[in-house]
């Protein structure tokens, strides 16, 4: 897990030593564990390490007997397989990012396809004068793209192609729209004018500084649903998550995971419990004095019943408040998604206790349809069905003055990708929220929140062998009656009674809406007069927001607004993350 910066220079000269420095301090979060940088001809790459796999001989770049050389940000899961099938292949180290190098050599741009794992690869072969690029077909690791006169730049976060100058340095307005109304941002196009996402599975190739060629590994396997028992579903299932758990623990350091207590989280620990003799070391959150749903619990009678280690992490109105700017200015492409303050201090917590890799259950609602917009999708609207996201947080609070018509295009472009005639409505939804969803909020928020404090997060439901999986089961093994994750819930109830798995949740939550209640009528004004609430809203509407917080819609934009305040601080006007919320507002005008 690591930064990766570079360019493709389109002029003579290559790249200038000065742009590559600047990416590299910009992303050095990532990686503290070393820094390498490569220069050929007209290439140039940068790479700070967070050394997790071959601790000794595993720096990068990476190079081959042909001449390519590979950055990489992520981990190859099967890297102990591939080395196998690579048997004829001089291997110099035993890095898990050094087989992707010999498929290059071996199957050309097509490399990507053999892999499991998450990624943000770039190789550079100055035999074919090419530069490749290549992104996980998740989009659980992140890579950003920039494409000027002066040739074509790349990182590990779009903050680093800002700081070294890349984009035009303005915000686009149909993207903030998005953010605002949606909570995240669809597509390949950031809120950064000029600076382009890898989509998730994108494999681009570049010569002479520019784009010449494009292809893409599907995340999600073709057709529709495949009929199966449930004891067939259920073995079968066991077996691809044990795989996938296994892989995703192979680690030269020490790792544990992050538990919830509720049904993907307490999968992972019941698996992880399984395939290892030590207790595992888990981290769950709560929110002490609200009326927040307290997991504990839960979290505790799995734990004992695994025999895990467990540390309960508070999360209260003093550190959402002193920790909300630091967390903000990680989030670069922005997502205003409020789990972020717990996800920030369960990675403190989980550094500080000496890891750097942790597990979690980021994807199982997806693949297994947990959300409850899918149930909903599936009714007639006579029957009270709704379309997924048909209305937006600001719609008719007349709050904001800027034009925000059109939010819903990019998700309707992903509607539309969605359809397959061999697809039920299920599993159209479910690969709306796998195209955008997944990638630009919860996978974003996972990977800036762990990296900040360089602690790499691991996603074992996201791996292609469970995904085929699960992605075509039968709809009825996904949602049957009031219960959506029906073949998991199932799975768990078997295997780890203690999760009490068909029990009904309450569902995670984080209590900010309290707390900007709580602080509302002093809030609202600061909100409204920083620089970039005010170029978009009305300050008495704003304020009028603010103090009534306590209402569910009126919170939910009110915490949006904060994070938008927050966020525009940082990245538009460049301020430092050096206070907490109040004294940031006062500085943000």
């Amino acid at each position: 897990m690591c930064g990766i910066a570079g360019m493709m220079a389109s002029v003579a000269g290559g790249p200038s030593a000065a742009i590559l420095e600047r990416m590299g301090a910009a992303i050095a979060h990532r990686g503290p564990d070393g820094t390498g940088v490569y220069r050929e001809a007209d290439v140039a790459f940068v790479h700070n390490r967070l050394a997790i796999i071959d601790l000794v001989t595993g720096d990068q770049p990476l190079r081959e007997a042909g001449g390519a050389a590979l950055v990489a940000n992520g981990e190859i899961y099967n890297h102990v397989e591939l080395r196998a099938a690579l048997g004829d292949f001089p291997f110099r180290t035993q890095s898990d990012c050094e087989p992707p190098l010999a498929l290059y050599r071996r199957d050309g741009i097509a490399f990507a396809e053999k892999l499991r794992g998450m990624y943000g690869i770039a190789i550079h072969d100055p035999r074919a004068k090419r530069l490749v690029l290549a992104r996980d077909p998740f989009g659980i690791k992140p890579l950003y793209y920039a494409q000027g006169p002066d040739g074509l730049a790349f990182a590990s976060e779009a903050q680093a192609l800002r700081a070294a100058g890349f984009g035009t340095g303005r915000l686009r307005g149909d993207k903030r729209a998005e953010l605002l109304e949606l909570q995240f941002q669809t597509g390949d196009a950031t809120v950064f004018e000029g600076i382009l996402r890898l989509l998730p599975g994108d494999t681009i190739v570049a010569s002479g500084g520019r784009i010449v060629e494009r292809r893409n590994r599907a995340a999600l396997p073709a057709g529709g649903p495949v009929p199966r028992s449930l004891d067939a579903a259920l073995l079968e299932f066991d077996r691809v998550f044990q795989d996938s758990v296994n892989i995703h623990q192979r680690s030269d350091v020490p790792y544990g995971m992050f538990l919830s207590g509720g049904v993907d989280s307490s999968a992972v620990l019941a698996m992880m419990a399984r395939l290892n003799e030590r207790p595992v070391r888990a981290f769950t959150a709560h929110f002490p004095d609200t009326d927040a749903a307290d997991e504990r619990m839960a979290a505790r009678h799995v734990a004992e019943a695994c025999r895990a280690q467990l540390a309960e992490v508070p999360v209260t109105a003093a550190d959402f408040w002193a920790h909300l700017p630091a967390i903000a200015a990680a989030m670069d492409d922005p997502a205003a998604d409020y789990a972020c303050v717990p996800t920030w201090l369960l990675a403190r917590a989980a550094r500080a206790d000496g890891l750097k890799v942790v597990l979690s259950g980021e994807g199982g609602d997806e693949l297994f349809a947990g959300y409850g917009r899918y149930r909903s999708t599936l009714k007639p609207w006579w029957l009270g069905g709704r379309a997924m996201r048909r209305r937006g947080t600001f719609e008719n609070l007349g709050v904001l003055r800027a034009d925000t018509r059109g939010w819903r295009d990019g998700i309707g472009a992903a509607e539309t990708m969605a359809r397959d005639d061999e697809r039920t409505r299920l599993q159209a939804a479910q690969a709306v929220d796998i195209a955008d969803w997944l990638p630009n909020d919860l996978l974003a928020k996972l990977d800036r929140c762990l990296m900040a404090h360089a602690v790499e997060g691991r996603t074992p439901f996201l791996d292609s062998e469970v995904a085929s999986f699960a992605f075509r089961l039968p709809d009825a093994m996904k949602i049957h009656k009031r219960w959506g994750k029906w073949l998991l819930r199932s799975w768990l109830d078997r295997t780890l009674p203690a999760a009490r798995a068909f029990a009904p949740k309450q569902g995670f939550t984080v209590p900010v809406q309290r707390w900007i209640a709580a602080e509302g009528r002093r809030l609202g004004p600061l909100v409204a007069a920083s620089a970039g609430v005010a170029e978009i809203a009305d300050a008495g509407a704003v304020a009028r927001l603010f103090a009534k917080a306590d209402e569910k819609r009126a919170g939910f934009a009110a915490w949006t607004l904060l994070f938008y305040a927050l966020w525009h601080r940082r990245h538009a006007q460049g301020m430092a993350p050096d206070a907490d919320v109040f004294h940031a507002l006062e500085t943000a005008r």
